[in-house]
């Protein structure tokens, strides 16, 4: 049985943080280890883990780098125990006892799988979905399926555009070509970025409904519009264009793009936020053409254009799957 660690982020989530790795401990998988990446919290979180959950490793950085910089470390820690999986897990979540073990089993069974995302439910409505794999549009925008539907509809394994790293399992030696989370993102559409990019490479997601997963929502950002969150989603909405799609996707995409940049202004106006989201958006324009911007950016290779053809078919059926899906 090949070893599979969860690398769970933390930044000040005591308030989750016991449950969720108490479930984790009743797992039918055996040869699971757990890491928690803290950043830096100041809440008493790595106390709690030291006093009641001695044998997960705690890897304690001095600062908040972002989800990114903690989902790394982890998955450097992984590799270096010589796991073959990594399951990347939110800290406000609870599992049902077989989660890892039905991941486990998804990616032993799709071999070109890079990812595969459990089926989340909301905690506190738990007949509803949270997340059924992320899909993103010609518009820019990216979209957890069934958000809010009934979870009975989604009991079915399927091909995704990307996985939610909030409950994701990644195949290690994938990331030696795909590479791993970029940094830059900090936190917000990190996941959807390192699936594409693993799209572009010939890799599959997929979205596996027999590991379930319960998740609070917003439990270390807080409500679901805040200025943390705009921010960071707005700016890296650009700058996940700017890496992934060559320039004459921009091109072909710009009606596409204007439109949905818009719509998103236009909504944010009246949230109260206009201002906040035009500032991101030009912070997103800036960090495309900084130093790192330009050195993360996915380099156009003719062997991968195929993958490009089939992405921007996907990218055009994703504009009606939020309504239909």
């Amino acid at each position: 049985m090949s070893l599979v660690t969860v690398v769970i982020p933390n930044y000040n989530g005591i308030k989750y943080l016991h449950n969720c790795l108490v479930s984790l401990k009743k797992q039918t998988y055996q040869n699971l280890k757990i890491i928690v990446v803290d950043n830096a919290s100041t809440d008493g979180s790595t106390d709690t883990i030291k006093s009641e959950f001695p044998d997960v490793v705690l890897l304690k950085r001095s600062d908040n780098g972002g989800f990114s910089v903690a989902v790394n470390e982890g998955f450097k820690e992984s590799i270096s125990l010589g796991a073959k999986y990594s399951i990347l897990l939110n800290n406000d979540t609870t599992v049902k006892e077989d989660f890892a073990e039905r991941l486990v089993a998804c990616m032993e069974e799709e071999k070109r799988c890079f990812s595969a995302q459990a089926k989340l439910v909301s905690m506190s409505e738990p007949d509803k979905m949270d997340d059924g794999g992320n899909f993103y549009a010609l518009t820019g925008w990216a979209y957890a399926r069934g958000k809010g539907k009934s979870a009975d509809k989604y009991n079915r394994r399927i091909k995704v555009f990307s996985a939610c790293a909030g409950a994701a399992i990644y195949r290690l030696e994938a990331l030696k070509e795909v590479g791993f989370f970029d940094e830059e993102h900090f936190a917000y559409l990190e996941d959807v970025d390192i699936g594409y990019r693993a799209r572009i490479y010939g890799w599959q997601n997929f979205y596996e409904p027999s590991a379930v997963v319960y998740h609070a929502g917003s439990g270390t950002s807080g409500s679901r519009y805040n200025e943390f969150k705009i921010r960071l989603a707005a700016r890296n909405s650009v700058y996940l264009i700017y890496k992934n799609q060559p320039l004459l996707q921009w091109i072909g995409h710009f009606p596409w793009l204007f439109t949905g940049f818009i719509i998103k202004q236009l909504f944010f106006i009246l949230k109260g936020f206009g201002g906040l989201y035009h500032r991101s958006v030009l912070e997103g324009v800036k960090l495309c053409f900084s130093e790192k911007g330009r050195q993360n950016k996915v380099k156009f290779c003719w062997k991968h254009l195929g993958n490009y053809v089939i992405l921007e078919w996907e990218m055009f059926l994703n504009l009606f799957r939020k309504v239909l899906n």
